[in-house]
């Protein structure tokens, strides 16, 4: 095995930044929200440092995952459907038979992610983009919170 460590790169976190970000889902599915996370990094002038990326629901979840090819998305789905399906005779089931498998996927999957932040930017692989994942089939509002921990761009002085 041959490995290589960079240089060490320092930095005094001098802010946490935080923002809620709503979304409205339309069933199972992947949502993209990079753009999202980036959009918040550049509204808190975040230079280096660590995103946090937390999901407020226990029927969803997030994760970060290939963003070239939806065939991907496709069989993750199918891949969690088989993991935790509706017809697994489980106990909880009042809120409807998607609920329980919902909730082992989201158990599965995490609802929080953490992510590098170096020179402003989200510090993804190439073919890496964040996402939410609604276990449910009806809609459902989902609410994050997004917090930068860092240092922070100097203002411009216009």
């Amino acid at each position: 095995m041959t490995a290589r460590l960079s240089t060490i790169a320092h930095a005094t976190p001098s802010t946490i930044a935080s923002a809620s970000l709503r979304i409205e889902t339309n069933g199972i599915g992947f949502i993209d929200i990079t753009e999202e996370a980036r959009k918040f990094l550049g509204e808190a002038r975040a230079q280096h440092g660590v995103l946090l990326i937390y999901l407020r629901h226990t029927s969803a979840s997030l994760t970060i995952q290939e963003n070239a090819d939806p065939d991907v998305q496709a069989d993750l789905l199918t891949a969690l459907s088989r993991l935790a399906p509706e017809d697994a005779s489980w106990v909880h089931n009042s809120e409807g038979a998607d609920d329980m498998p919902a909730h082992v996927k989201a158990m599965l999957n995490g609802v929080s992610l953490h992510v590098p932040v170096t020179a402003g930017a989200l510090t993804l692989g190439t073919w890496q983009g964040i996402y939410l994942i609604e276990h449910r089939r009806a809609p459902h509002r989902r609410e994050l919170i997004l917090q930068f921990m860092g240092t922070q761009h100097a203002r411009n002085s216009d």
